[in-house]
């Protein structure tokens, strides 16, 4: 059983909470910007600073009228809502008001929201339109805690606004001793798990959980980071998710601007405007600005000239971590290259970021490389809901690609007899909420969170994630497969979109692959396929199957033959949230798809 650990950098007092920040910015530096908001709103062309103390104002505001409304310490409080200004406003005059931030997902369907808001015993909810509004209104019958529902946006008598302003008779003085009211010990959030099968399992993160994730990460692996000259970062990713959230946090304590975009459609202008000096996405972000641009080259007959700054970029990468580090050759043409392309990528991210952070998911070492070839360092981390987001990272002095980094300071990681991944360190959740059942299942290591991953600690302490204990396949000649190392792989290909690999007492190891319809198009029309060729009509194409083929035989040189696809197929359309099929990281759920793809499962092995 091998173990790992660094000692904590940041030590968190017992009576720190989260409102600490908010008038500790505001007292020390009033001027200050702590976040940005684009001006006019929903623009995205240009930003206009919210200082320290009109954040403070603010926050105070509608902490103000969630005391006038009833709101007493220790309530929950919902909010449903893309990334916005007003999700951050709001999530810190919850804490202000001593209450507890309930996030629900804007993607969630009624059935789910009512579950979190029952489960959770919510007594308000904030949302952000009148659409989410119409169904948190329809389950008032099912959720009798609910008692208050206000929106952001304007209209209705139930507003933000109208909160804000039925607070103006509450005083600074109780306000003062409500921010007080929290201890480290205390909950400052349950985020409901997306999850795989099942009913979400809230996880109870404590002010101590975040304080110390984000301290220790800022204070010390991502220092370079998150010290860079007026640094600043474009959120993107939904706020209702850990990942997002411990980032929110961390600027606000750590001084990093802050900026929202919840219009994923808007992001690249949004990107250029904003400048970040530092982005985060999950994998599948970056997979797809690698698609985008390898499929824009292709379409202005630049495809040779990306396709050599791709294996230069590679190259120069794989060359950084060797003691010759690269060659004349190599950095005459990386030279070359970064005039015509990687300054071309580095500029639409915004011109300024050098770095950035990658969870949820494994990124693959090609990609990895290739962005950090391009100029543009993707540091990959590792943790869940349970461990407040991240556990382990890479830095930027000491990356190792292929690995999620080391622990954090103040973590431990061990693997376990069976290779699981277990967890402890103050950044470990509590518990579920109301499910002692499944917190001591979770726990039954002791004080070692069992993370349900399996995975590898090199003698460096740097983790190493090979699948999902669950998720292991089992072919019917014995084989253990981890699909993930093939799944992940395959993704990265411009052409598709996502993978499911099956092969559990099967006789060998198969695939059901879906495409990405915007790299569809422009390869049919390479191809001179039919006008509006879709994935339905292309499917059985012998050129289209023939270029899968090549992203199958690339992903199976990463396995042993036992391991390796011997058949896929393509299916008609992809994979989705809506449907269920997808997490809200995009993570694929097997239980779901397995039921929904019974008969394309039965045809691979007919």
């Amino acid at each position: 059983m091998r173990e790992f650990s660094i000692p904590a950098l940041a030590e968190i007092p017992a009576t720190a909470n989260l409102a600490d920040a908010v008038f500790r910015r505001a007292a020390e530096q009033p001027q200050a910007a702590v976040i940005r908001r684009p001006s006019p709103a929903g623009s995205f062309q240009s930003w206009q600073d919210v200082t320290a103390a009109q954040f403070s104002g603010e926050v105070v505001a509608v902490a103000k009228g969630l005391v006038a409304a009833g709101i007493e310490a220790g309530d929950r409080v919902a909010l449903m809502s893309h990334t916005r200004y007003e999700w951050t406003l709001i999530d810190y005059a919850i804490w202000v008001a001593g209450a507890v931030t309930v996030p629900v997902y804007e993607t969630s369907s009624a059935e789910q929201a009512e579950w979190i808001l029952a489960d959770s015993g919510a007594r308000a909810c904030f949302v952000e339109t009148a659409a989410y509004e119409q169904v948190i209104d329809s389950l008032r019958d099912q959720v009798p805690a609910l008692k208050h529902v206000w929106r952001i946006e304007a209209g209705g008598a139930a507003s933000l606004a109208a909160l804000t302003e039925g607070g103006t008779s509450v005083s600074d003085e109780i306000i003062t001793e409500r921010a007080a009211t929290a201890k480290a010990s205390d909950v400052a959030t349950v985020i409901y798990t997306s999850g795989t099968t099942g009913r979400p399992k809230g996880c109870e993160l404590t002010h101590e959980n975040l304080l110390a994730d984000v301290r220790n990460a800022f204070i010390g692996p991502l220092a370079v980071v998150a010290g860079s000259q007026n640094p600043g970062t474009l959120l993107f990713l939904p706020l209702a998710h850990v990942f997002a959230r411990v980032i929110e946090v961390g600027c606000i304590e750590g001084g990093i601007v802050l900026g929202h975009c919840g219009d994923l459609n808007a992001l690249l202008p949004a990107l250029a405007s904003f400048q970040p000096t530092f982005v985060l996405a999950v994998p599948r972000v970056f997979e797809k600005v690698y698609s985008g641009a390898e499929q824009r080259a292709a379409s202005e007959k630049k495809g040779a000239i990306f396709g050599r700054a791709a294996r230069v970029a590679i190259a120069y990468s794989r060359a950084m971590d060797t003691p010759g580090r690269p060659t004349l050759a190599v950095r005459a043409q990386h030279a070359l290259l970064d005039r015509l392309v990687y300054s071309k990528l580095r500029a639409a991210l915004g011109g300024r970021a050098q770095y950035a952070v990658s969870g949820g998911a494994a990124l693959s070492e090609r990609l990895c490389h290739f962005f950090r070839g391009a100029g543009i360092t993707v540091l990959q981390g590792y943790g869940l809901t349970e461990t407040t987001a991240a556990a382990t990272v890479n830095r930027p002095d000491r990356n190792k690609i292929g690995t999620v980094g080391q622990p954090l300071p103040g973590v431990a990681v061990k693997i376990a007899d069976d290779g699981e991944i277990l967890i402890s360190g103050a950044n470990v959740f509590r518990g579920y909420w109301h499910n002692e059942e499944a917190t001591k299942e979770t726990f039954a290591a002791g004080d070692w969170f069992a993370t349900g991953d399996v995975g590898e600690l090199d003698d460096e302490g740097f983790l190493k994630i090979t699948g999902r204990k669950k998720e292991m396949i089992v072919t019917a000649g014995g084989k253990n497969v981890a699909p993930a190392v093939l799944e992940d792989r395959l993704r990265s290909h411009a052409l598709i979109s996502q993978v499911m690999v099956v092969g559990d007492s099967k006789p060998y190891i198969a695939a059901l692959i879906t495409l990405d319809a915007e790299a569809l198009g422009p390869w049919a029309e390479r191809h001179r396929k039919p006008a509006g060729a879709t994935s339905a009509t292309l499917r059985e194409d012998p050129d289209l199957i023939a270029a899968v083929q090549e992203a199958v035989d690339d992903a199976n040189k990463a396995v042993s033959r036992a391991e390796s696809i011997r058949k896929f197929r393509i299916l008609s359309g992809d994979f989705t949230q809506e449907s269920g099929q997808l997490t809200v990281k995009l993570g694929i759920r097997r239980s779901v798809l397995m039921k929904d793809f019974a008969a394309d499962i039965e045809a691979l092995y007919s």
